[in-house]
């Protein structure tokens, strides 16, 4: 008889790639990987890995039955959702992904209501880029990713997933308070042409949407300062470093020397609320989309 938990390491192994990938994905020490691969090994009475240089790889007899692995667990998780949904009680544990912004402002909100609405179940938080929280979920490490696209450039969502609209979240331009046009009431993306600008880390989808949307309108950006955070980033404009775009969701105080100005382009994000299609049947998840499009409603 194999076992699930070995199947679900094997798994694991396959999707990551490595040894101390599918540790960090299963949130076990690569020591338990190596364990249980192992006995799985002894359970089947063939090698699963085999050395490739410094790390391992997937025998044949491994990819065929990583392939078998994935397809079952696939089936545990359908069994899995129709219990629970012929139970009608959302319980267990549920693992969500959330970007900075979300964490901050939405996700408190929703999970205080899942708390005193759902006493049994039990929330796990992780905090992720929205790329990174939509594959956690297509691999199963994840149950939920709330994630987020551009008005004018939008984040592929895999097939395997379900999408739902929470809200749309406006943008306003940071600038000094000496900034020549701090005084302005609305300003459009022109106006700042030949600005230094503050962005994220490149590689993450909001830095590319910056760049993406000034080159559309003809500006070539000159990033002068990369920094992850926004509260950073608005320390930086208030030293007069450079301008940055602040989103409305989650933000807290603004420093003194800084000027918000609404944009006239109409600059906005979409933020929505990802799962796997075969867990659509879970009361856990059905109630966690719930509380954070009510939470949503009142932002």
């Amino acid at each position: 008889m194999l076992n699930l938990e070995r199947l679900r390491t094997l798994d694991a192994f396959a999707r990551h790639g490595s040894v101390g990938g599918a540790a960090d994905g299963l949130h076990v020490t690569t020591s338990a990987v190596s364990q249980q691969m192992a006995k799985l090994e002894r359970e089947v009475g063939q090698p699963l890995l085999a050395k490739n240089g410094r790390g391992v790889r997937l025998t044949d007899a491994g990819r065929l039955l990583a392939d078998h692995a994935a397809r079952i667990l696939s089936q545990v998780e359908l069994a899995q959702a129709e219990v629970e949904a012929q139970r009608g009680c959302a319980v267990g544990e549920l693992q969500i992904g959330a970007f900075p912004t979300a964490m901050r402002g939405l996700l408190p909100g929703a999970l205080t209501a899942l708390r005193t609405g759902h006493p049994d179940l039990r929330t796990r938080v992780r905090e992720q880029e929205p790329g990174e929280s939509m594959a956690a979920v297509v691999r199963g490490d994840l149950d939920l990713a709330l994630a987020i696209d551009w008005h004018n450039k939008r984040m592929p969502v895999p097939v395997e997933l379900t999408r739902c609209h929470l809200l749309e979240d406006s943008v306003d331009i940071a600038v000094p308070a000496g900034h020549r046009h701090a005084g302005r009431s609305l300003v459009s993306l022109a106006d700042f042409a030949d600005e230094e600008w503050i962005s994220w880390n490149e590689g993450q989808f909001c830095h590319e949407w910056l760049v993406f949307t000034l080159r559309g309108i003809g500006i070539e950006p000159r990033i002068a300062h990369i920094a992850e955070e926004h509260h950073t980033q608005l320390a930086f404009v208030e030293a007069g470093l450079g301008v940055c775009v602040t989103p409305r969701l989650g933000r807290g105080p603004v420093p003194s020397g800084v000027r918000l100005l609404p944009v006239s382009d109409a600059v906005r994000r979409h933020v929505y609320v990802v799962w796997r299609a075969d867990a659509d049947r879970r009361p856990s998840v059905r109630a966690a989309v719930e509380a954070l499009k009510v939470t949503a409603s009142t932002l």
